[in-house]
């Protein structure tokens, strides 16, 4: 660990020294964990098309896919080094950053599509949350939708019982190893790139992950079982330095949150789109099978999950809650 932060620390002595232009160039490293062929993947090459654009070659946009340069646990530390200077990573990643509340997105259930997510994420709330992450040596400049996640697996689930007893791969977030001990089941925190070799191996049984990343990555290959429980969110933020942001000529600052802006209506736009292009291409497949819920199955795994609202309550914060609650219209009394 000693070695990996002092070769962070050199790269961001070489990024802010200059070595990172050439030519006069503002170079960008925009690493992400997951394939140029996501959502996000797709989101970052076009913010690179527009950024590169609109700034006439000044700024040099580099994207890094598929964990190429850190891990999940490694980049947001790589970021606030300085060594990369964009990531668009999962609003879960911010939890064990110390910024608590974006957990509240992980909670089951609080949202039922898109329009809620986007009517917090885009109002004055979602805003609010970006802010508490300059103490971090960061700028939250943009929210990017991916999907609602479902759970894979090699044997069938459609009852919250099915979970019990699985070694279930999830992403570093109180709130989502509550979730899989209340459904009996066993949280394994992993990152994204090793998803695939710990599913083919039996390290871990199955996954919570939306269609797009399941399918991109493969790992419906080594899962015989989807289903469609929409029972969370995952989306992103993006974000950059903050030193290496307010340092950059005013001109170039707003010709690239132009790009930011367009780039995020773009990303949010395909969304949806991807991950149901991704549901189809897995069951055309043929190598897994692709179940939905009945209302009444959907309505027995929201039931089952209802107590992890009220456990995490106390770690989120009960105005935050209550203000979700208000934006959604969720009801945990129901």
């Amino acid at each position: 660990m000693k070695l990996k932060h002092a070769a962070l620390a050199v790269c961001a002595s070489l990024a802010l020294s200059g070595f990172a232009q050439a030519a006069g160039e503002i170079v960008i490293k925009f690493s992400h964990v997951v394939s140029p062929d996501t959502p996000k993947g797709k989101a970052a090459e076009y913010f690179k098309k527009l950024a590169e654009q609109r700034t006439h070659g000044k700024v040099k946009v580099q994207v890094y896919p598929n964990s190429q340069l850190y891990k999940d646990k490694e980049e947001l530390e790589a970021l606030q080094l300085g060594a990369v200077q964009m990531l668009a990573p999962s609003l879960a990643k911010f939890g064990p950053l110390g910024v608590k509340e974006f957990e509240v997105f992980d909670l089951p259930y609080v949202f039922d599509n898109y329009d809620q997510v986007n009517k917090v994420m885009h109002g004055s709330l979602g805003k609010q949350l970006l802010g508490k992450l300059e103490g971090k040596g960061i700028k939250g400049l943009a929210y990017w939708d991916n999907g609602f996640k479902n759970f894979s697996a090699n044997k069938p689930i459609k009852t919250p019982a099915d979970l019990k007893g699985m070694k279930i791969r999830i992403q570093s977030s109180k709130v989502l190893e509550e979730e899989m001990r209340t459904l009996g089941a066993l949280p394994q925190v992993m990152a994204f790139s090793e998803v695939y070799q710990a599913l083919q191996t039996g390290v871990v049984d199955g996954t919570e992950l939306e269609a797009s990343n399941l399918y991109t990555s493969k790992a419906y290959e080594v899962q015989k079982n989807l289903t469609l429980t929409q029972h969370g969110f995952l989306g992103y933020a993006l974000i950059v330095n903050k030193k290496f942001w307010d340092g950059l000529p005013a001109d170039v600052r707003t010709q690239l949150d132009s790009a930011v802006q367009d780039a995020s209506v773009y990303a949010n736009k395909i969304a949806k789109e991807e991950n149901d292009k991704a549901v189809a291409a897995i069951k055309a497949s043929g190598k897994t099978k692709v179940y939905v819920p009945t209302p009444q199955e959907r309505d027995a795994f929201k039931k089952a999950l209802l107590p992890v609202h009220q456990k995490m309550a106390s770690r989120i914060g009960p105005d935050l809650l209550k203000q979700i609650y208000k934006e959604t219209g969720f009801n945990p009394g129901k």
